[in-house]
């Protein structure tokens, strides 16, 4: 498959539908899964900078894809520059761009300076977008996932900045580090889209077609990034209000092909049918453990049967060829 770059993308697709990069859930499969239903653009999840450089273990285990897993965006962690350099220089021939986590709330990364703690540190991003340009060529995009300030002044600040250091586009999750299940604040994610002259998406409870479009509508965003709507109903960008039959059985098919581990593989089944199972249902499926427990019962009760014949496109590739 011919990689298309970011900006033929976005020439071809003035709005976007994209799968946000979630922590053990966006891998290959599951890209493989929603790019079928109308995404765009597909991230990883969020991968180590430092030990991704240093571990081709790490390589091996965090950063898989294949011919047909295109475009493509790796999201790092970094607390530096300098990691995060090298990481981009890594995975530059396999993918479109790199994504720096400027969002992730958790305490844990906020303690080793990776996500929103970089939000308070400006420099830090800008440094970093610098840094990485420097390696990569034209083409090839620098992006950010951030959070809000309390103090919009700050974000708005913030991403003028990091425009000017070269970045490629910016992801706006409208709600600050300290926020969970409040609103979105769509009027946030508007103003830092006036504010700057380069694409920006908007993220945050964006759980169907009419919810992206609504943020279109008020916030002029250049489109739309989903994570948990798009677990619960992976086919939502193609304009489905539930995850159909047909999309669990691509899911079950992709899931075998390419060795998805049981649990992954039963979580996103769990996500996919929670809209359409009973109680005593989730109950009985909620609780199996093992693969082929979770095959027997869709097939005698959903009449979804795996098919080895249905091949994923390309051939899987991982990053034994990767050097420092």
């Amino acid at each position: 498959m011919e990689r298309k770059t970011m900006s033929e993308l976005m020439k071809d697709k003035p709005f976007l539908y994209m799968c946000a990069p979630m922590v053990r859930y966006s891998k290959l499969a599951f890209r493989t899964l929603v790019r079928r239903y109308n995404c765009d653009l597909c991230f990883t999840p969020m991968i180590i900078s430092e030990s991704f450089v240093k571990s081709q273990k790490a390589r091996d285990i965090e950063f898989m894809t294949n011919s047909g897993d295109q475009p493509l965006i790796v999201q790092f962690a970094a607390s530096n520059g300098k990691d995060f350099a090298d990481a981009a220089e890594l995975v530059a021939p396999y993918v479109q761009g790199v994504d720096l986590n400027c969002g992730c709330p958790q305490r844990w990364a906020m303690a080793e300076g990776y996500g929103a703690w970089l939000i308070d540190h400006p420099e830090l991003i800008s440094d970093a977008i610098k840094m990485t340009k420097a390696r990569v060529n034209s083409d090839f995009t620098v992006s950010i996932k951030i959070r809000i300030h309390s103090d919009l002044r700050k974000t708005v600040d913030m991403c003028q900045m990091a425009e000017h250091a070269g970045i490629s586009f910016l992801t706006v999750h409208g709600r600050t580090a300290r926020q969970r299940a409040e609103p979105v604040d769509i009027e946030a994610i508007r103003t830092i889209k006036d504010s700057v002259n380069i694409p920006v998406f908007a993220n945050g409870d964006v759980r169907s077609v009419e919810d992206a479009q609504m943020f279109r509508e008020k916030t002029r965003v250049d489109g739309v990034m989903a994570a948990r709507g798009m677990l619960q109903n992976p086919a939502m960008y193609a304009g489905y209000s539930e995850t159909p039959l047909c999309c669990v059985q691509d899911w079950v098919d992709l899931a075998m092909d390419l060795g998805t581990p049981f649990l992954c593989f039963h979580h996103h089944l769990i996500q996919m049918l929670e809209q359409v199972t009973g109680k005593a249902e989730k109950k009985v499926f909620n609780v199996l453990t093992s693969t082929a427990g979770l095959l027997d019962h869709l097939e005698e009760n959903y009449g979804i049967a795996y098919d080895p014949q249905r091949l994923v496109n390309g051939h899987v590739q991982n990053t034994d060829d990767l050097t420092r």
